[in-house]
Formats: C-alpha cells, structure tokens, sequence
C-alpha cells in the first residue's frame, strides 16, 4: 500500500478524531446541529486520504478488499450526509408525508456507519494480513 505522507496521516487522523467526536456528540443529543457538521467533515478527511492510498501490487485478494474498504469510506460520507439530514430535515421535501420520511430515511446514518465501520474494520484487518503475507514471500 502507498504510504500516506506526514500532512496526509495527520488529515487522517483528524478526520477520524473528528468523526468519532461528531457520532458520540449527536448520539447524545449535544449541539447536534453543529456536530452533524463535524462528523461530515471528519468523513470527508478520513475517506479523501484514505481513497489517496493506492495499492499497486498484482494480489487480487488485497485489490477486492481496497474496493470494499472505497465502498466503506463511501458510505462513511453518505452517513455523515444523513446525520446532516436529521439535524435539519433538507431532504423531507422529497417525501409525500412525514410517516414515509420518517420510516425511510430520518435516523438512518446510525445503520449506514455501522456497515461502514463493520467493512472498514474488516479490510483493515484482512488487507495487514495479506500484506504480511506477501512480506513473508518476498523474504
């Protein structure tokens, strides 16, 4: 995998410090009209450096679990952009009532995070290990 530069790995980690903050903030209900944006933010940073680590390897294990980890950093932002919405609704007008919005999308980012973090924790793990594998080869 490329290595992420200084700047890029404090982004990173920013981005994820940022995320946990805004998810523990707007779960216990605290300025959630602000936090949502933090979250957002923190989805962006942590997905764009994290989408910005390329593997140029020829293993197909590791490039499928670089696509599934993509997918995960997707759908980190597409929490964030429902977090946004239950803080302010902008997406209700899309909806014939607010039953239907309510059922389909209101609260909605608790469960995309959860796959998102579910993937993420897995390609994580599986990708060190792939890669330690081929490290064992190589020598």
């Amino acid at each position: 995998m490329k290595k992420l530069n200084k700047l890029q790995s404090i982004v990173f980690l920013l981005g994820g410090v940022l995320m946990v903050i805004g998810a523990a903030c707007f779960s216990l209900l605290w300025q959630q009209d602000v936090v949502c944006w933090v979250f957002l933010a923190g989805a962006a940073m942590f997905s764009t450096m994290q989408l910005m680590q390329t593997y140029d390897g020829r293993s197909f294990v590791v490039q499928r679990l670089k696509r599934i980890m993509n997918l995960a950093d997707l759908l980190f932002v597409v929490a964030g952009i429902l977090m946004v919405d239950t803080a302010y609704q902008f997406l209700r007008s899309m909806f014939d009532s607010y039953d239907t919005y309510f059922s389909w999308l209101y609260n909605k980012w608790v469960v995309v995070l959860l796959i998102a973090a579910v993937l993420e924790m897995y390609t994580m793990h599986r990708i060190d290990h792939e890669l330690g594998k081929e490290e064992d080869k190589a020598e």
